[in-house]
């Protein structure tokens, strides 16, 4: 089973793929800081100085202070148990920033994959001989390990 195990993870796959999760979550960290930093502090600004992270409601007061609680950190630290639909904005722009970047990736990743389907194929040097099976000059018209006689092909018939 171990040796089984070893097998199934070197596959060129599964090493792809780790590092593909790997490098996701750090891209994942960045795209968080992206909104969170430099994308939402603007809008919110537009927005008459609204900081989305603070956006919240509480739906019961903490044990430790009553409210009201200026901030979301404030509430948390009471114990208020809360509704933070702020968080929840920023997370689906984090969402939809990591979705179309990786929707660009993959696009990216399949036209590459189409051109290379695409590319012509250059026309074969050899073929087999229907009696020996070996490879021979396309060309030939008689094998030259078993002798035997070639069926002519309809490209040298005309």
């Amino acid at each position: 089973m171990l040796k089984e195990f070893k097998e199934f993870a070197v596959k060129g796959n599964v090493v792809d793929m780790a590092v593909g999760i790997i490098i996701g979550g750090a891209f994942t960290t960045i795209v968080k800081s992206l909104v969170s930093d430099v994308l939402m502090p603007p809008i919110g600004l537009l927005l008459g100085g609204v900081d989305f992270s603070q956006f919240f409601v509480v739906l019961k007061e903490g044990a430790k202070a009553a409210g009201p609680y200026a901030t979301l950190s404030d509430a948390n630290a009471a114990g208020a148990v809360t509704i933070s639909y702020g968080v929840f904005i920023n997370n689906v722009v984090s969402f939809v920033i990591v979705a179309f970047a990786t929707f660009m990736l993959v696009r990216s990743i399949n036209r590459l994959k189409r051109k290379e389907e695409a590319a012509p194929k250059p026309a074969p040097s050899t073929k087999e001989c229907p009696e020996c099976f070996s490879a021979i000059a396309i060309k030939a018209k008689r094998c030259p390990c078993c002798t035997s006689v070639l069926p002519v092909a309809a490209e040298e018939a005309h």
